[in-house]
């Protein structure tokens, strides 16, 4: 008897959310959520921190700036809790349209931000919360760091193994390489948008960014779901005070893709300024044809000559533990000479 190969549709996100509004970016997720899900797709993906967006004032101006411009404090206060009425929406919705979702989102804990990624299940149950292994550049005046545990991939049933990461992230190889290692055979890719700085730095660009979602599927052998936020002219309204700030950030900027194990593509591009959802039906079946020409993890690898060195355990911040304690002597016990 042959091997059922999983066949399903997916769904990636281009869209702008409503830019540091935590309720009406969860409105327009649950949207999405149930408009993918009418359309029969069994996986959907958003852009990376799609709640409540980007903080794209990090790149805007000096940090003093942003603070008596509000932006620090409100980016705070519209950053998802998981512990929050918001999020049990959330999962409220995804229970009801019967979808997996992989949503990128400014994660609040305690007094700390994340760039996060929330991998919930079909019945609204959480898979995973995974958090960006390091910030980029600018990124650190806001975010704190994951760790290792968070470089994992998830059986999902009726989807496969799924795992994710973040923005630059797919540049660095070893982390690409744990993820490969573990068999990954749909990756979700976040990314902002890619207008920042357009054209002074060509490695923000969506040329660059798009190649590197495109090697990671040849070099996973996986399909990939690339979904990307627009800015939209509200943003720009709010965060370029200035001609030399209307220079650094534009409108636009949405160059999501899908992508096979070939690195084919599998869905027309939307324009940068457009809204909407790709999809794209996959075969998890097209994923041992690629690995048969070349799996870098598996056959096509010399653990001889190079090896990964990976710590996947939590790095709890806080390590609890307890002194041994004397007991106390009793009459009955024996009195030592």
């Amino acid at each position: 008897m042959g091997i059922t190969h999983h066949q399903y549709k997916v769904a990636v996100v281009q869209a702008a959310p409503v830019w540091l509004d935590l309720d009406a970016t969860v409105d327009k997720t649950i949207a999405y959520i149930n408009e993918a899900a009418a359309k029969g797709a069994r996986l959907i993906a958003f852009p990376e921190t799609w709640i409540p967006g980007y903080p794209w004032h990090i790149w805007m101006g000096a940090p003093a700036w942003a603070i008596g411009r509000g932006f620090v404090q409100r980016y705070f206060d519209n950053s998802l809790s998981y512990d929050s009425p918001q999020a049990e929406r959330i999962r409220q919705a995804v229970r009801k349209a019967k979808i997996t979702v992989v949503l990128g989102l400014s994660e609040r804990s305690g007094g700390s931000l994340y760039i996060s990624q929330w991998f919930i299940g079909a019945n609204g149950e959480t898979i995973a919360q995974r958090r960006k292994l390091r910030p980029t550049h600018a990124e650190r005046t806001v975010f704190g760091e994951g760790d290792g545990s968070h470089l994992a991939v998830h059986d999902v049933a009726n989807i496969g193994r799924l795992g994710g990461l973040c923005c630059w992230e797919h540049l660095q190889p070893l982390s690409k390489y744990a993820m490969y290692a573990q068999n990954e055979q749909v990756h979700v890719a976040a990314w902002p948008s890619f207008s920042l700085y357009d054209p002074f730095a060509h490695a923000l660009g969506a040329e660059v960014n798009n190649a590197a979602s495109k090697v990671y599927a040849v070099e996973g052998s996986c399909f990939v779901l690339a979904p990307c936020a627009t800015v939209s002219q509200a943003m720009i309204d709010e965060l370029c005070d200035s001609e030399d700030k209307k220079m650094l950030l534009k409108t636009g900027g949405g160059h999501a893709v899908i992508y096979g194990p070939d690195g084919s593509p599998l869905a027309a591009k939307l324009a940068p300024d457009e809204e909407g959802i790709l999809y794209a039906d996959i075969d998890l079946g097209a994923i041992g044809v690629a690995k048969n020409a070349a799996d870098p993890a598996g056959h096509y690898s010399r653990p001889d000559v190079t090896r990964l060195l990976f710590n996947n355990k939590p790095a709890n911040r806080v390590e609890h533990f307890s002194l041994p304690v004397d007991s106390v002597a009793t009459p009955s016990d024996p009195v030592e000479q």
